[in-house]
């Protein structure tokens, strides 16, 4: 199973406006690219996805860009899969009339599973971890 890239880009897109949060301050289209190394133009369109599900909004003007619409900790990881793709997991065979029903419900369980998992991840989780291992140095 491969997610696309979108999926990722996604996800980092919101990890990092998920770092701005507590400021409240926008982010700037061209320094979240640059920041989370997403092609802008793509970036656009990505946020303009994760707008129309509330996911984050946009502030007009000098100090404007792009902001979370709601807390890291409100987000999950499921929510983000599902604005981009539909679903977290969507296995063809669920709609193919020639699949056996016992493997149906195996890969039904398999996507309950995933939207489960996917679910409980949420972006405070995601930039608490990322936090600790940017902390973290060898010596």
């Amino acid at each position: 199973m491969n997610l696309s890239v979108k999926s990722d880009y996604a996800a980092r897109a919101v990890l990092g406006l998920a770092k701005q949060y507590p400021s409240g301050k926008a982010v700037r289209v061209e320094d979240l690219a640059k920041d989370q190394q997403i092609p802008q133009n793509y970036l656009v369109q990505i946020l303009i996805e994760l707008k129309s599900k509330q996911i984050v909004k946009s502030v007009r003007g000098k100090e404007g860009g792009y902001l979370l619409d709601k807390a890291p900790e409100d987000i999950s990881l499921a929510e983000v899969l599902r604005c981009i793709h539909g679903n977290v997991f969507e296995p063809a065979a669920l709609h193919n009339q020639a699949c056996p029903q016992a493997l149906k419900d195996a890969w039904s369980r398999l996507q309950q599973i995933l939207d489960a998992t996917a679910e409980d991840i949420r972006f405070h989780e995601i930039l608490d971890e990322d936090n600790r291992s940017r902390e973290m140095y060898y010596i």
